[in-house]
């Protein structure tokens, strides 16, 4: 077995690591042990954190699209079903950012999901 001297492969590898725990408190920034233990530690909440991002953006839009409903007399879950009976596929981004932005024009759909409602 050759003997094999790693110094510049190990010394990219925690450089690397210490590269990503720079600005964290203490000895998580500056020794290897502890600075991989933590930055392992924020890789995995940052990839939960892409997840939870989604639902919580569909959240915000849901109760923006609620909010506006209201204003125009008509109940989140009437209106989204007025919607799909009329035959709107409009997804709920777009319609928190008319309802946002667009009064008027969220204002002809609300009216069309009452009137697609109501038949």
């Amino acid at each position: 077995m050759p003997r094999v001297k790693r110094g510049t492969k190990r010394r990219a590898r925690r450089k690397k690591i210490l590269e990503r725990a720079s600005g964290y408190y203490l000895t998580k920034s500056k020794l290897y042990r502890s600075a991989k233990e933590s930055v392992e530690r924020g890789l995995k909440f940052a990839y939960s954190g892409r997840k939870q991002k989604k639902r919580q953006f569909r959240s915000i839009w849901i109760v923006r699209i609620g909010a506006a409903a209201k204003l125009n007399g008509l109940s989140y879950s009437k209106f989204i079903s007025g919607l799909k009976k009329s035959g709107v596929d409009l997804d709920r981004k777009i319609l928190a950012d008319l309802a946002v932005n667009d009064p008027t024009g969220f204002k002809a759909l609300c009216n069309l999901a009452q009137s697609a409602s109501a038949a």
